[in-house]
Protein backbone atom coordinates (compact mmCIF):
# COMPACT_ATOMS: atom_id res chain seq x y z
CA UNK A 1 0.00 0.00 0.00
CA UNK A 2 2.98 2.40 0.73
CA UNK A 3 4.76 1.59 -2.47
CA UNK A 4 1.46 2.08 -4.20
CA UNK A 5 0.90 5.77 -2.23
CA UNK A 6 3.96 6.63 -3.43
CA UNK A 7 3.82 5.79 -7.27
CA UNK A 8 0.47 7.66 -7.35
CA UNK A 9 2.04 10.95 -5.47
CA UNK A 10 4.93 10.78 -7.96
CA UNK A 11 2.37 10.78 -11.15
CA UNK A 12 0.65 13.51 -9.93
CA UNK A 13 3.61 15.38 -9.34
CA UNK A 14 4.89 14.71 -12.37
CA UNK A 15 1.41 15.31 -14.19
CA UNK A 16 0.94 18.34 -12.81
CA UNK A 17 4.71 20.02 -13.34
CA UNK A 18 3.81 19.22 -17.33
CA UNK A 19 0.20 20.48 -17.06
CA UNK A 20 1.94 24.06 -15.92
CA UNK A 21 4.16 23.90 -17.92
CA UNK A 22 1.28 23.32 -20.98
CA UNK A 23 -0.83 26.23 -19.23
CA UNK A 24 1.49 28.62 -19.63
CA UNK A 25 2.60 27.34 -23.55
CA UNK A 26 5.98 25.88 -22.53
CA UNK A 27 5.01 23.19 -23.97
CA UNK A 28 2.35 21.59 -26.83
CA UNK A 29 0.26 18.74 -25.77
CA UNK A 30 2.09 16.56 -27.85
CA UNK A 31 4.97 17.62 -26.09
CA UNK A 32 3.66 17.12 -22.58
CA UNK A 33 1.94 14.41 -23.24
CA UNK A 34 5.20 12.34 -24.59
CA UNK A 35 6.94 13.05 -21.29
CA UNK A 36 3.86 11.58 -19.57
CA UNK A 37 4.05 8.31 -22.01
CA UNK A 38 0.45 9.54 -23.22
CA UNK A 39 -1.22 10.64 -26.44
CA UNK A 40 -1.96 14.67 -27.00
CA UNK A 41 -5.45 13.58 -26.78
CA UNK A 42 -5.37 11.27 -23.85
CA UNK A 43 -3.13 14.19 -22.01
CA UNK A 44 -5.81 17.10 -22.68
CA UNK A 45 -8.55 14.61 -21.30
CA UNK A 46 -6.61 14.22 -18.60
CA UNK A 47 -6.30 18.23 -17.89
CA UNK A 48 -10.30 18.51 -18.42
CA UNK A 49 -10.27 16.02 -16.15
CA UNK A 50 -7.91 17.62 -13.46
CA UNK A 51 -9.65 21.13 -13.42
CA UNK A 52 -12.73 20.17 -13.04
CA UNK A 53 -11.80 17.62 -10.00
CA UNK A 54 -8.30 17.82 -9.06
CA UNK A 55 -6.25 14.90 -8.42
CA UNK A 56 -9.47 12.85 -8.17
CA UNK A 57 -9.71 13.50 -11.82
CA UNK A 58 -6.43 11.80 -13.07
CA UNK A 59 -8.08 8.35 -11.17
CA UNK A 60 -8.89 5.55 -13.78
CA UNK A 61 -12.65 5.47 -13.25
CA UNK A 62 -12.54 2.03 -14.98
CA UNK A 63 -10.83 0.50 -11.68
CA UNK A 64 -13.14 -2.40 -9.97
CA UNK A 65 -15.71 -2.36 -12.83
CA UNK A 66 -16.53 -4.66 -14.94
CA UNK A 67 -16.67 -3.43 -18.89
CA UNK A 68 -20.20 -3.11 -20.16
CA UNK A 69 -18.31 -4.34 -23.65
CA UNK A 70 -17.10 -7.69 -21.88
CA UNK A 71 -18.32 -10.99 -23.65
CA UNK A 72 -21.20 -12.88 -22.00
CA UNK A 73 -19.66 -16.17 -20.10
CA UNK A 74 -22.29 -18.45 -21.13
CA UNK A 75 -21.60 -17.04 -24.73
CA UNK A 76 -17.97 -18.17 -24.56
CA UNK A 77 -18.89 -21.41 -22.93
CA UNK A 78 -20.93 -22.26 -25.44
CA UNK A 79 -18.53 -21.13 -27.94
CA UNK A 80 -15.70 -23.74 -26.63
CA UNK A 81 -18.14 -26.29 -26.14
CA UNK A 82 -18.67 -26.19 -30.49
CA UNK A 83 -15.17 -25.86 -30.77
CA UNK A 84 -13.81 -29.07 -28.86
CA UNK A 85 -16.96 -31.25 -30.03
CA UNK A 86 -17.74 -30.47 -33.97
CA UNK A 87 -15.04 -27.72 -34.98
CA UNK A 88 -11.49 -28.13 -33.39
CA UNK A 89 -9.71 -29.05 -36.83
CA UNK A 90 -10.89 -25.62 -37.66
CA UNK A 91 -8.98 -22.47 -38.18
CA UNK A 92 -10.00 -19.62 -35.97
CA UNK A 93 -11.26 -17.21 -38.09
CA UNK A 94 -12.95 -20.61 -40.26
CA UNK A 95 -14.86 -21.77 -36.79
CA UNK A 96 -15.81 -18.09 -35.94
CA UNK A 97 -17.41 -17.58 -39.59
CA UNK A 98 -19.14 -20.92 -38.65
CA UNK A 99 -20.64 -19.86 -35.89
CA UNK A 100 -21.88 -16.87 -37.25
CA UNK A 101 -23.24 -18.53 -40.39
CA UNK A 102 -25.22 -21.33 -38.86
CA UNK A 103 -25.04 -20.50 -34.51
CA UNK A 104 -26.42 -17.79 -34.05
CA UNK A 105 -23.14 -15.77 -32.76
CA UNK A 106 -22.45 -12.25 -32.78
CA UNK A 107 -19.10 -11.98 -31.12
CA UNK A 108 -16.38 -10.83 -32.75
CA UNK A 109 -13.39 -12.86 -34.52
CA UNK A 110 -11.18 -11.24 -31.50
CA UNK A 111 -13.16 -12.31 -28.27
CA UNK A 112 -13.27 -15.74 -29.93
CA UNK A 113 -9.62 -16.04 -30.58
CA UNK A 114 -8.33 -14.42 -27.31
CA UNK A 115 -11.39 -16.60 -25.26
CA UNK A 116 -9.70 -19.95 -27.15
CA UNK A 117 -6.15 -19.13 -26.21
CA UNK A 118 -6.84 -18.41 -22.20
CA UNK A 119 -8.81 -22.09 -22.44
CA UNK A 120 -5.97 -23.50 -23.55
CA UNK A 121 -7.88 -24.86 -26.69
CA UNK A 122 -5.61 -23.33 -29.36
CA UNK A 123 -2.07 -21.86 -29.55
CA UNK A 124 -1.29 -18.19 -30.03
CA UNK A 125 0.01 -17.93 -33.83
CA UNK A 126 4.16 -17.67 -34.10
CA UNK A 127 4.85 -13.95 -33.71
CA UNK A 128 6.10 -12.21 -36.88
CA UNK A 129 9.66 -10.48 -37.67
CA UNK A 130 9.80 -7.55 -35.67
CA UNK A 131 8.99 -4.26 -37.73
CA UNK A 132 11.54 -1.05 -37.17
CA UNK A 133 9.82 1.84 -36.22
CA UNK A 134 10.97 5.25 -36.41
CA UNK A 135 11.63 6.25 -32.83
CA UNK A 136 10.06 9.95 -31.93
CA UNK A 137 12.71 12.44 -31.02
CA UNK A 138 12.67 13.14 -27.47
CA UNK A 139 10.55 16.43 -27.06
CA UNK A 140 12.87 19.27 -24.86
CA UNK A 141 16.75 20.14 -25.88
CA UNK A 142 18.91 17.83 -23.36
CA UNK A 143 16.70 15.27 -22.52
CA UNK A 144 19.29 12.65 -24.78
CA UNK A 145 21.89 13.66 -26.57
CA UNK A 146 23.92 11.40 -29.57
CA UNK A 147 27.91 11.32 -29.48
CA UNK A 148 29.43 9.03 -32.61
CA UNK A 149 31.84 9.05 -35.04
CA UNK A 150 32.12 9.05 -38.65
CA UNK A 151 35.44 8.44 -40.73
CA UNK A 152 35.99 10.21 -43.72
CA UNK A 153 38.41 12.21 -45.72
CA UNK A 154 36.88 15.57 -44.00
CA UNK A 155 39.75 17.75 -45.03
CA UNK A 156 40.73 16.73 -48.53
CA UNK A 157 44.42 18.76 -47.56
CA UNK A 158 44.92 16.14 -44.78
CA UNK A 159 45.29 13.60 -47.57
CA UNK A 160 44.07 10.65 -45.14
CA UNK A 161 41.11 9.80 -43.52
CA UNK A 162 40.13 11.20 -39.98
CA UNK A 163 37.34 10.68 -37.10
CA UNK A 164 34.55 13.36 -36.67
CA UNK A 165 33.33 12.88 -33.40
CA UNK A 166 29.89 14.75 -32.95
CA UNK A 167 27.42 15.59 -29.88
CA UNK A 168 24.25 16.57 -31.02
CA UNK A 169 20.99 16.71 -29.35
CA UNK A 170 18.32 14.67 -30.26
CA UNK A 171 15.19 16.93 -29.88
CA UNK A 172 17.19 19.15 -31.94
CA UNK A 173 19.86 17.85 -33.75
CA UNK A 174 21.91 21.04 -32.62
CA UNK A 175 25.47 20.61 -32.48
CA UNK A 176 27.29 20.87 -29.02
CA UNK A 177 31.01 19.84 -30.12
CA UNK A 178 32.42 18.41 -33.32
CA UNK A 179 36.00 17.43 -33.39
CA UNK A 180 38.41 15.79 -35.16
CA UNK A 181 40.92 13.00 -34.26
CA UNK A 182 42.95 10.47 -35.71
CA UNK A 183 41.55 7.91 -33.71
CA UNK A 184 37.76 7.83 -31.99
CA UNK A 185 38.14 6.40 -28.32
CA UNK A 186 37.99 7.31 -24.15
CA UNK A 187 39.85 10.09 -24.52
CA UNK A 188 38.11 11.76 -28.32
CA UNK A 189 34.50 11.25 -26.41
CA UNK A 190 35.46 13.20 -23.04
CA UNK A 191 36.60 15.61 -24.76
CA UNK A 192 33.14 16.15 -26.84
CA UNK A 193 31.61 15.57 -22.70
CA UNK A 194 33.44 17.87 -21.33
CA UNK A 195 33.34 20.77 -24.61
CA UNK A 196 29.55 20.52 -24.05
CA UNK A 197 28.78 19.80 -20.53
CA UNK A 198 31.35 23.27 -20.23
CA UNK A 199 28.88 25.14 -22.83
CA UNK A 200 25.76 23.93 -21.91
CA UNK A 201 25.58 21.90 -18.67
CA UNK A 202 24.58 18.23 -17.66
CA UNK A 203 21.75 16.79 -19.83
CA UNK A 204 19.36 13.21 -19.00
CA UNK A 205 21.00 10.97 -21.70
CA UNK A 206 23.64 10.00 -23.58
CA UNK A 207 22.91 7.58 -26.73
CA UNK A 208 25.88 5.78 -28.21
CA UNK A 209 26.83 3.02 -30.69
CA UNK A 210 28.46 -0.24 -28.23
CA UNK A 211 31.93 0.80 -29.34
CA UNK A 212 34.56 -0.79 -26.93
CA UNK A 213 35.30 2.39 -25.62
CA UNK A 214 31.33 3.06 -24.73
CA UNK A 215 30.29 -0.65 -23.39
CA UNK A 216 31.87 -3.69 -22.71
CA UNK A 217 30.11 -6.39 -24.57
CA UNK A 218 30.79 -9.58 -23.88
CA UNK A 219 29.32 -11.47 -26.93
CA UNK A 220 30.09 -9.75 -30.33
CA UNK A 221 27.09 -8.20 -31.68
CA UNK A 222 24.94 -9.16 -28.70
CA UNK A 223 23.47 -6.89 -25.78
CA UNK A 224 25.91 -4.93 -23.72
CA UNK A 225 26.79 -5.51 -20.06
CA UNK A 226 25.62 -2.93 -18.22
CA UNK A 227 27.02 -4.01 -14.85
CA UNK A 228 31.04 -3.76 -16.17
CA UNK A 229 31.48 0.07 -16.98
CA UNK A 230 34.38 1.70 -19.14
CA UNK A 231 35.79 4.82 -17.81
CA UNK A 232 33.39 6.69 -20.20
CA UNK A 233 30.53 4.76 -18.31
CA UNK A 234 31.43 5.13 -14.95
CA UNK A 235 32.42 9.06 -15.81
CA UNK A 236 28.38 8.82 -16.66
CA UNK A 237 27.22 7.08 -13.91
CA UNK A 238 28.85 10.07 -11.51
CA UNK A 239 27.31 12.52 -13.41
CA UNK A 240 23.38 10.51 -13.06
CA UNK A 241 23.53 10.67 -16.61
CA UNK A 242 21.96 7.74 -18.05
CA UNK A 243 24.08 5.69 -20.95
CA UNK A 244 21.67 4.10 -23.68
CA UNK A 245 23.30 1.91 -25.69
CA UNK A 246 21.92 1.93 -29.66
CA UNK A 247 21.47 -1.41 -32.07
CA UNK A 248 20.87 0.65 -34.72
CA UNK A 249 22.74 2.87 -36.95
CA UNK A 250 20.50 5.71 -36.75
CA UNK A 251 23.35 8.05 -35.00
CA UNK A 252 25.69 8.24 -37.44
CA UNK A 253 23.62 8.57 -39.94
CA UNK A 254 22.68 11.68 -38.95
CA UNK A 255 26.05 12.76 -38.20
CA UNK A 256 26.75 12.20 -42.28
CA UNK A 257 23.39 13.88 -43.00
CA UNK A 258 24.19 17.25 -41.14
CA UNK A 259 28.03 17.24 -42.28
CA UNK A 260 27.88 15.24 -45.61
CA UNK A 261 28.55 18.27 -47.31
CA UNK A 262 31.79 18.96 -46.10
Amino acid sequence: MLRTRVLWEVHVRRFEAAFHRYKKGRLTAEEAGKLLGWSSRHFRRQCVRYEAEGEDGLRDKRLGRVSVRRAPESALERMRRLYREEHADFTVKHFHEELRHHHGYNLGYAATRLALQRSGEVKPAAGRGKHRKKRARRPMPGMMLYQDGSTHRWIAALGHDVDLIVTMDDATSWIYSAIFVDEEGTMSSFLGLRETIAAHGLFSSLCTDRGSHYFFTPKAGGKVDMKHLTQVGRALKQMGIRHIPTYTPEGRGRIERVFGTL
